[in-house]
């Protein structure tokens, strides 16, 4: 299998710089499976694709103002530190660049609050830092970062909770879990008061869902390791829905390869780190339906959404929403596969 199989061509101007102007007024594609058709709505219509035979399983992490640019001490040359993962209590991987500047026992300075000194060296421009500060490491990034946008996004973000879903809770990603980001509090609202359940877990974002892939046969890309949560409430509400028989629809692809991780004959209770790679051939244990966006040609995630749906369905998808001009990545538009 080969990841020019994953490759499409996506006129520029499709790939959505802003968010719509409401949340859940963007499009949303429906990838009908069993009928191998494809259908358009808006996101509000999500009502009409759920019973309450649904449960909903949404990812609560919420993005921390990741990106910081200091100085390094011996050069002042300036750096950029893109937070991934907290590896161990004040201890960080993250990306950097340039990263050759970067040897272990660098220190680099992000203005009077916080010192980063490189302790390790890692492929592909990471490196683990550990932090030197005083006070709260939240309050410290709220006042140094700024939030880590994509670089297909050139346009300034004029709000930035519209870069966090609603339901956002626990920091920890580098990257907001995007398919969450079309839901209000009045649609889930109305979506629970169908009796439809809405269950939460945590998968803080980091490089394993956002690293391009660089190798030309699939099976040969590894996947970083991401760190999840599955709290006990919420594994037992999930092993409950599985024996009554319930369909478990998963928002984003954070949240499905969090349960596809964790399900090993049934959900687990803790904090856990995957590095699980979905492409076509897997045999899905814990999702039935996924709301998703749609992603960028030769990436782990369409290869993920081919897996579940299918690679042809899937590519005349992706040509038809680009003949119908719908918005990619993502502030860009919704698709239900179910």
């Amino acid at each position: 299998m080969k990841v020019s199989d994953f490759d499409f061509d996506l006129p520029k101007e499709l790939i959505a710089q802003h968010p719509s102007e409401k949340r859940d007024h963007s499009r949303l594609m429906i990838v009908n499976r069993k009928d191998q058709t494809i259908g358009h709505q808006h996101f509000y219509d999500i009502t009409h694709e759920l019973t309450s035979n649904d449960v909903l399983v949404i990812n609560d992490s919420k993005v921390i103002p990741a990106r910081l640019l200091g100085i390094k001490k011996e050069t002042d040359a300036m750096i950029e530190v893109l937070l991934l993962k907290e590896v161990e209590p004040n201890l960080w991987e993250a990306m950097t660049k340039p990263a050759k500047r970067v040897k272990i026992g660098t220190r680099i300075q992000f203005g009077d609050l916080l010192e980063a000194e490189c302790v390790s060296i890692h492929d592909e421009g990471i490196r683990h830092f550990k932090m030197h500060y005083k006070g709260l490491f939240i309050e410290i990034l709220e006042q140094l970062g700024s939030m880590p946008l994509p670089p297909y996004i050139t346009e300034q973000l004029k709000e930035k909770d519209r870069y966090q879903t609603v339901y956002a809770k626990d920091p920890g990603s580098a990257a907001a879990p995007t398919a969450g980001l079309h839901f209000t509090k009045e649609l889930l609202s109305k979506i629970e008061n169908m009796g439809v359940e809405i269950i939460p877990i945590t998968l803080h974002v980091g490089l394993g869902t956002f690293k391009p892939v660089q190798v030309a046969d699939v099976v040969s890309h590894h996947m970083h390791e991401e760190t999840y949560t599955m709290s006990l409430k919420s594994a037992e509400r999930l092993n409950l829905a599985k024996a009554n028989g319930k369909s478990i629809v998963c928002v984003g692809t954070t949240s499905l390869r969090t349960l596809e991780s964790n399900h090993q004959g049934k959900f687990f209770a803790g904090t856990f780190d995957t590095s699980i790679f979905i492409y076509p051939g897997y045999t899905f244990k814990a999702c039935d339906k996924l709301i998703t966006n749609f992603h960028l040609p030769k990436s782990t995630l369409i290869m993920l959404v081919s897996a579940l749906a299918g690679k042809d369905l899937i590519m005349k998808a992706y040509h038809t929403a680009i003949e119908e001009r719908y918005r990619f990545f993502s502030f860009g538009d919704a698709m239900l596969i179910k």
